[in-house]
């Protein structure tokens, strides 16, 4: 076993231990931090793949920005903790069974997949082949993609005043 195939299944069990504490824990901040830990170890696997870019990304916008707008959405929404009933056995079963289904498929899918000539040289400065693309290939799809975060932040903020006025109302 080398090194590299070791940091692999350390990083993607706690992508994978974060994902499921996400699903199971009951505190939404602790479902934040939970989901805090998948993302920073998906930017560990990035680094394994030579992806730096990408990795320095999921750091900075996942990691980061996006998690903090999630507590940002947290703290200025109104949400009840009640909790929900535990589901049945069988409804567990059924949940077990679908996560074996596609963890089988996946690996049936991915088994014997063959990447053209043209993969073994995407490592090779990534971050510029990145920026060549973006810039000059996806340019529309990326102001596009600017413009709506822009209406969800503006939407959001405008949700959160209605809810003030309402409270102001109703006092």
């Amino acid at each position: 076993m080398s090194g590299e195939f070791i940091a692999f299944l350390v990083l993607a069990l706690i992508a994978i231990a974060g994902g499921v504490l996400m699903i199971n824990l009951t505190q939404v901040v602790h479902m934040v931090i939970a989901l805090v830990f998948t993302f920073i170890s998906i930017a560990g696997i990035f680094i394994l793949l030579s992806a730096e870019f990408l990795a320095a990304v999921q750091i900075l916008i996942y990691s980061g920005a996006i998690t903090i707008i999630m507590l940002f959405g947290i703290m200025l929404t109104r949400h009840n903790d009640t909790s929900e009933p535990k589901s049945s056995l069988g409804k567990r079963l059924l949940i077990l069974g679908g996560i074996a289904a596609f963890a089988i498929s996946v690996y049936f899918g991915i088994y014997n997949l063959e990447f053209p000539n043209q993969a073994t040289d995407l490592h090779v400065e990534n971050t510029k082949q990145i920026g060549i693309a973006l810039y000059s290939e996806y340019v529309i799809p990326f102001e596009l993609t600017s413009v709506i975060l822009l209406v969800a932040l503006i939407g959001a903020i405008v949700l959160a005043k209605k809810d003030d006025k309402k409270e102001d109302n109703d006092k």
